[in-house]
Formats: structure tokens, C-alpha cells, sequence
């Protein structure tokens, strides 16, 4: 880092903590009509070195924009590492931030939803937000597999992948545009574990499996939740990592 972001211990980062950033409430169209509830998260005082464009878990089974990894990612990435977070709910889903237009669609209309947030990344303006990568969360990762390969996004960080939705053709295609994708595979997943993923994420040379010791598909738990940052800030703000475990102030 810089010596204007030389930083010095104060207080213990625990799992409410809040670190400051520039918050705005963002709403996403989407070509087929709809308007989705999102926020923007960029650091307070200096531009992101980074994007993430989220993508949320199952929203039929509790998963949206606050999911915990997702909302502990806004609430400290911008501060910690510089990194813009974008996260909005999918069509029909709601949260503490409200609910986005349309009805759930098995991973069919979302796709709109994934172009609308990609292009509000790319085209931003205040801040400009560079270095765009997608991160997915179980069914955000076959969001993220299926319709996330546009030419403004650098590549793909996956959690809990299941392969649900996304079929190998999917795979195949990010494997012929040569971008990284990393899979953080939970060792007790309930759905795929590492060893089966790194059987199919064999199909893109370029993808990269980390199956992670004693973690399980929600990654519940303040220890789960650092590994998953550290990994997550290690590709797209490497200066960064790893991610301090306590409350920083300005030296």
C-alpha cells in the first residue's frame, strides 16, 4: 500500500463490523423490462482498484443481496482492499433492501439480470469501476457460468458451485476464452464437493479448484467467511492480501 493508506491496528473485525465505505442505493434495468433493487459499495477515499459484480444464492430458498458473504464483502472490501462491491437482488427477490420487480425464473430471465448489472459496472462513471469480476454464490455461480462471459469482465470467483444449471457447454466456453476462474469448494458441501468439482472444472485449463477444510456450503462462521475475502482479494487486489483482522484506522 501506499503511505497514505498505511494502517494500524485498533479493534477486532467481527461479523456485524461495518467499515466505512461510499454507499448508494443503485437500481439495475433489465432489457426485458424490469427494474432490480441493488447497492454500490466503492472505498470512501480513493478509487477501487477493483469491481465485484455479485451474484446471490437460490432466492427460493432464502438466498439474495444481504447473504452474509456477500453483504461481509461490501461492509469491508472497500475499506480493506480498495475493492468495489456491487450486489442487487435477482427478479423477484427480496431482502432488508427491498424486492426487485418480475418473478423468479430458473436461471432463464435471469440472464437479463446478470447483463444489466454487468453493463452498469462497465459503464459507471463516478467512480469508474475497473478490473470486473464476477463473484457467484451456489446459484449465483451458474448465473455467473452461464451469462457472465462478456468482455468487460476479467473473470469469475465461484463459491459453492453445485453445476446445477450450468452444463458443460457453459464450461466449455470459458474455457476457449482462456479467463481465470477460481472455485472455492467447501469440503463438506452439500452439493459438490472437491473432489467431483475439480473432475469438472477440469474442462477449462484456466479454472482453479481450492477445496477449503471444514467449511460447508453456506461457509457459516467468521473464520469461513475471512478464507473465502483473503482468496477473493488475493486474485483481484493481490497488494491487498491478506486482509487484516482488525478494525484499521488511518496512521
Amino acid at each position: 500500500m501506499t503511505s497514505e493508506h498505511v494502517w494500524r491496528g485498533d479493534h477486532a473485525i467481527r461479523a456485524a463490523t461495518v467499515l466505512p465505505a461510499r454507499r448508494s442505493p443503485l437500481t439495475l434495468h433489465t432489457a426485458d423490462g424490469l427494474a432490480l433493487v441493488g447497492e454500490l459499495a466503492v472505498p470512501e477515499d480513493r478509487p477501487p482498484v477493483a469491481t465485484l459484480v455479485t451474484l446471490h444464492p437460490l432466492p427460493t430458498h432464502g438466498g439474495f443481496m444481504d447473504s452474509h458473504v456477500i453483504r461481509k464483502a461490501s461492509f469491508r472490501l472497500p475499506a480493506l482492499a480498495g475493492v468495489a462491491v456491487l450486489r442487487f437482488n435477482t427478479r423477484g427477490t427480496s431482502s432488508p433492501q427491498g424486492t426487485s420487480e418480475g418473478v423468479f425464473d430458473d436461471a432463464v430471465g435471469e440472464r437479463y439480470d446478470v447483463a444489466a448489472a454487468i453493463e452498469a459496472a462497465e459503464f459507471a462513471e463516478d467512480p469508474p469501476l475497473p478490473n470486473r469480476w464476477l463473484l457467484g454464490w451456489s446459484f449465483g455461480t451458474d448465473l455467473a457460468l452461464m451469462y457472465g462471459l462478456d468482455p468487460s469482465i476479467e473473470g469469475a470467483i465461484l463459491l459453492s458451485p453445485p453445476l446445477r444449471f450450468a452444463t458443460d457447454e457453459h464450461l466449455d466456453a470459458w474455457a476457449a476464452s482462456g479467463k481465470p476462474v477460481l472455485a472455492l469448494v467447501p469440503e463438506l458441501d452439500d452439493y459438490l464437493r472437491p473432489e467431483e468439482a475439480r473432475r469438472r472444472f477440469a474442462r477449462i485449463p484456466a479454472a482453479e479448484v481450492i477445496g477449503v477444510d471444514g467449511a460447508k456450503h453456506l461457509w457459516v462462521g467468521e473464520q469461513a467467511v475471512r478464507r473465502v475475502l483473503d482468496e477473493i482479494v488475493k486474485r483481484v487486489a493481490p497488494d491487498s492480501y491478506p486482509l487484516p483482522t482488525e478494525r484499521l484506522v488511518p496512521s
